[in-house]
């Protein structure tokens, strides 16, 4: 009997399982799965989480099977979408505890359909280190591996220089401070106070809750008005990022014009063949893509609202460069309102240029800027944003196949600032905070110093220096090998066995095996995940959208099985 030795039981370690079971294979086969959480969910999804905290997604947009689009050789095996499978409304943004029971529910499903001749095994253990073909885990068993799967997820890193020396100055002065992790895994049973957060991603929203409502605060509606009646236990919370905004709110409704075929523009197809620089090569032709969604959904879906016929527009459009005077000349003309017309950099940037003589001042500005988004993004009449988004992740499935020189930080944010985002009530939540005085923005370009025996943040938008007891990185940890706290994965480098792009990232082939220092590829290990060269996309997706997770999952079962074959 062969044996297959999976390192994390997450959604990827599921949606891998299932393409195996897709294959109906014969051989005779035992699956060791090795995760300390519950299989299926893993850590990021355990059910054993806040009930406040919730997906930031729609439960119709939230899928674990393939259908109709997948393009993958292994056969399609569909099944219900989180909102079938839990009969919510489909515009609803579910707990995560809601997902983590479809996540273990499905897991299970799949341990159900694979042939006879195949065994799953759970290990409630953490791998520590792979040694040859040998597996060892915290609970004193060893497995032996045939082939072995590293499925692990999101890793924690060593704390890098700077978070080190704010640990130093907190320990010294008796200050709080936390570090880059997974917002359900933080102790904030010290942060009181006057507490400076330094994100203003996702991360920093589930923050927000678990300091706020978590505390025992309560919210109330009366009519389109939100308030928050404080506990008392919260902290006050100064919050600023390189952008100094929020994330933009997820949008609330559906295309109003015609679905447009994508991609368009920007195919991996056109990037084949040598290794190519993000900014001046991929980017351009990534924007061109994005704004003709954007496009196609206005003219389509209000045209009323342009002053040329689509066909004139889409003709024009294509044969310009997206960076080109040509180009700006044809929006001007073609839309008349620049409300209606998309601008990356002022998207990217909504804060440059832009100072303030007093704190309250921006704090007004600011709330008008979220209040402002939270209205465009529930507001058919602006559904071009909805035609940008799915665009937008159109290309980014396609860069999966694209060879890049190294994967540029700013379009990993600029993608989760645009496309991720929170549900929309969660930023009508941040402004009662706002109003109620329980969170105060600091600005853009924020900065962040210890000295003094506090805290001090500040940021170029306003003249105010904020004095804290705490610091909070609202962000998730940076992951590159050389300071992975991953045991598995160090116990490969002390050896040799694994290797690092210039990013950090764990080197895998096409098929997902590892690379090791010499360049060559591990004949029976492999990885999948974020923290590898495979790209980090999501275990799950939306519907219809042949999800790259899904064909890399594909492609990798495959070599599996061959490999177990040989």
């Amino acid at each position: 009997m062969r044996s297959l030795v999976v390192i994390g039981g997450g959604p990827r370690a599921a949606g891998l399982l299932e393409r195996i079971a897709a294959q109906q294979p014969a051989l005779d086969l035992v699956v060791h799965v090795v995760d300390p959480f519950p299989a299926g969910a893993g850590r990021v999804w355990r059910h054993a989480q806040s009930p406040l905290l919730r997906m930031n997604s729609m439960a119709e947009d939230v899928t674990v099977f393939t259908d109709d689009s997948f393009t993958g050789l292994g056969p399609v095996r569909p099944g219900p979408s989180l909102a079938q499978w839990c009969d919510v409304d489909p515009a609803s943004f579910p707990s995560r505890q809601v997902q983590s029971r479809y996540l273990e529910w499905f897991f299970s499903h799949v341990v159900a359909s694979l042939p006879p001749n195949i065994t799953v095994r759970e290990h409630r253990a953490r791998a520590v280190r792979a040694v040859g073909n040998w597996v060892h885990l915290d609970d004193g068993t060893s497995l032996v591996a045939d082939v072995l799967v590293l499925a692990l997820g999101h890793l924690d890193a060593e704390p890098e220089p700077e978070h080190r020396k704010l640990a130093d100055h907190a320990a010294a002065h008796g200050l709080v401070y936390v570090p880059p992790l997974y917002s359900a895994d933080a102790d904030l049973s010290a942060v009181t106070g006057d507490v400076v957060l330094r994100g203003f991603g996702l991360a920093f929203i589930d923050l927000m809750v678990l300091l706020a409502e978590g505390r025992g605060g309560r919210f109330v509606r009366s009519g389109a008005d939100l308030r928050y009646v404080p506990s008392g236990l919260e902290p006050r919370m100064f919050v600023g990022s390189r952008r100094g905004v929020p994330y933009h709110s997820k949008t609330g409704y559906r295309l109003q014009g015609e679905r447009p075929v994508l991609p368009r523009f920007f195919t991996a197809d056109a990037f084949r063949g040598h290794r190519w620089d993000f900014r001046a090569d991929v980017w351009p032709s990534i924007a061109k893509e994005v704004a003709w969604g954007f496009y196609h959904e206005l003219f389509t879906g209000h045209p009323g609202r342009v002053r040329v016929p689509f066909a004139e527009f889409s003709t024009a459009f294509a044969a310009l460069p997206w960076y080109s005077a040509e180009m700006r000349e044809l929006e001007v003309r073609a839309v008349p309102d620049p409300a209606d017309r998309i601008d990356f950099e002022l998207l990217d940037r909504p804060l440059a240029g832009r100072t303030f003589e007093t704190a309250e001042e921006f704090q007004e500005h600011l709330r008008s800027y979220v209040t402002a988004d939270v209205a465009r993004r529930s507001d058919p009449r602006h559904s071009a944003d909805l035609g940008a988004f799915l665009a937008l992740l159109s290309a980014y499935g396609q860069l999966v196949e694209v060879p890049l020189r190294e994967a540029d930080d700013w379009w990993h944010g600029y993608f989760s600032y645009l496309a991720s985002g929170p549900p929309p009530d969660r930023l009508e939540e941040l402004l009662a905070l706002s109003r109620a005085g329980i969170v105060r923005f600091i600005g853009a370009d924020m900065w962040v110093e210890a000295v003094d025996g506090a805290f001090l943040a500040g940021s170029a938008t306003t003249p105010e220096v904020v004095r804290a007891g705490g610091l909070i990185e609202a962000r998730l940890p940076t992951h590159v090998l050389s300071r992975t706290a991953d045991p598995v994965l160090r116990s490969l480098r002390a050896v040799g066995d694994i290797s690092e792009d210039t990013a950090g990232q764990v080197r895998v082939s096409a098929e997902g095996r590892l690379i090791n220092e010499r360049g060559e590829e591990d004949p029976s290990r492999f990885a999948v995940g974020p923290y590898t060269t495979g790209k980090a996309f999501a275990a799950f997706s939306r519907p219809h959208t042949n999800a790259p997770a899904f064909r890399q999952n594909d492609v990798m079962a495959r070599a599996i099985l061959e490999t177990l074959s040989d």
